[in-house]
């Protein structure tokens, strides 16, 4: 039996990375006209929704959705989320409809053969190593903000080893950007992906994702001393509910 377990997790996972290069392939000429600018982006973002929900339904997966409070078209927003998963950026661009969103992720994903590509036009790359990139990373992140995009951050800053570990302490980039531009802070829950999709090569399963859209937290009229008490708060929601689905 588990001779057969590591047979389906080596082709299942052989054909996640298949399923991505196979989509990009095959959108590559609609992804190449709309990654030039911030005003092609909003075009390159639904091209880019149509291979997340491929490659996430590709793999045998579905959702179950419940928004405690609802995005309104065309706001800036910042989203956050937990992050156990390559499957957290298919599900966040399968989440996010009328609010185009660009991802702040780690530089190594740019390595990838030809998603790499779309991924660095497209992302804010970030060495979390290097103090100049983290400053770099504001830097872009303000000029997609005023250019009427949004952010999404993985607050807790990459995956823990430890996989114990729920929900791992949170980074202030998120918050401190929220903040400067008076945004709401929208925090974001994806329940069972450590189990289902994790980054383990060797394990995981197909299975129903459980998503939360929790109440948006608010920074208006706040400053950056009370940065610590909205990443606490933000932190705080989201780490509840995970308790909440592990039981």
């Amino acid at each position: 039996m588990q001779v057969l377990k590591y047979v389906f997790w080596f082709f299942w996972k052989l054909w996640f990375y298949l399923l991505i290069l196979i989509v990009i392939v095959a959108l590559s000429p609609l992804l190449l006209l709309t990654i030039w600018n911030d005003k092609t982006y909003p075009y390159f973002f639904v091209v880019a929704r149509i291979w997340a929900k491929a490659v996430f339904f590709g793999m045998g997966f579905r959702y179950t959705l419940l928004f405690k409070e609802k995005l309104e078209k065309g706001k800036s927003y910042m989203f956050v989320a937990n992050h156990t998963s390559m499957m957290d950026i298919m599900l966040m661009l399968i989440l996010v409809k009328d609010n185009p969103f660009v991802f702040v992720g780690k530089k190594e994903l740019a390595r990838m053969p030809l998603f790499g590509y779309f991924y660095k036009r497209t992302c804010i790359l970030v060495d979390r190593s290097d103090s100049k990139s983290r400053m770099e990373v504001f830097r872009q992140a303000k000029q997609r903000l005023d250019s009427g995009l949004s952010i999404c951050i993985f607050p807790e800053g990459g995956v823990p080893d430890d996989t114990s570990i729920i929900l791992d302490t949170f980074k202030d980039g998120a918050f401190r950007l929220a903040i400067d531009y008076q945004i709401p802070i929208v925090p974001i829950t994806f329940g069972y992906l450590k189990n289902y999709f994790p980054f383990q090569f060797f394990a995981g399963r197909p299975g129903t994702v459980p998503i939360v859209v929790h109440p948006f937290v608010l920074t208006t009229g706040k400053e950056q001393k009370d940065k610590k008490a909205i990443k606490d708060t933000t932190r705080e929601v989201m780490l509840s509910e995970l308790e909440a689905l592990a039981v």
